[in-house]
């Protein structure tokens, strides 16, 4: 038995109640890495979440961003990231989401991702489109590099390893109209979804920070591949560019031939 898309935005909101409730309290925090945290809030929405996917359906498997894999029948696999952007939540910053994506036959099918926030539910299943609260969505028409907007995201050894996207960042602003960073991979997707960005790239992800954000960008209209327009962006090692369908090329061509500035 697999879930609905309506089951899936109820887990989503579910577990943004959590993370409403405690936005902007005092938090535990514990250090995964040097500038990667996790707080109680993390823990509490994904035991919520593992819980309701377990009793509903006990023989998936699921990958979660804190305890990760769970075993289950090989059809089947649920992504779970219970809390985008730990760094914001922690800090007071409201830009964070919940993100919920279903993998049936190697092959994800549908993906929710839930601003407590502002309230604004992402949702995609795939044949049928993307959807806003509800309301169709699609990614932007802009056609040139220079008059697009961008998102994107640095990975947490940015310290210590020289491949930390900045050199890729500094391109992309002198060629754009701006490149902007939120801190949560889930609702730059969407963002893009929603044309309210026109293209989004990011390296050495993990496959719940992207499955759910990436179905809703596809749905929307955008294209998906990894940094070197490759299709599989969940494959490791992994990396992502999300933009509409306009600028993907160029914004590939960035990536693979910079040029010199």
């Amino acid at each position: 038995m697999k879930p609905t898309l309506s089951e899936i935005e109820i887990l989503a909101r579910q577990a943004g109640k959590i993370l409403r409730a405690g936005y902007g309290q005092s938090h535990q925090i514990n250090h995964k890495g040097k500038i990667d945290l996790v707080t109680e809030i993390d823990h509490q929405s994904e035991q919520f979440l593992l819980s309701e996917i377990r009793q509903k359906f006990p023989d998936h498997q699921v990958l979660a961003e804190e305890s990760g894999a769970s075993a289950g029948e090989d059809c089947c696999l649920w992504y779970v990231d219970p809390l985008d952007g730990t760094v914001n939540y922690a800090h007071g910053v409201p830009v964070f989401s919940v993100s919920l994506a279903y993998q049936e036959g190697g092959e994800v099918l549908m993906g929710v991702v839930y601003d407590p926030i502002r309230d604004e539910c992402f949702s995609a299943e795939k044949g049928n489109g993307t959807r806003l609260n509800g309301k169709a969505i699609h990614v932007s028409a802009v056609v040139e590099l220079d008059q697009s907007l961008l998102v994107t995201g640095f990975p947490y050894d940015i310290r210590t390893n020289p491949n930390n996207n900045l050199d890729h960042f500094r391109r992309f602003a002198l060629l754009t109209q701006g490149v902007r960073r939120l801190g949560s991979a889930a609702l730059d997707l969407c963002y893009v979804a929603a044309g309210r960005f026109d293209g989004f790239w990011e390296i050495r992800l993990n496959p719940w920070d992207v499955a759910a954000g990436a179905l809703i960008t596809q749905e929307a209209g955008g294209m998906v591949t990894n940094i070197y327009g490759q299709p599989d962006y969940l494959a490791s090692p992994q990396s992502i560019l999300a933009a509409n369908p306009n600028i993907h090329p160029a914004m590939l061509e960035v990536l693979k031939n910079p040029p010199d500035l």
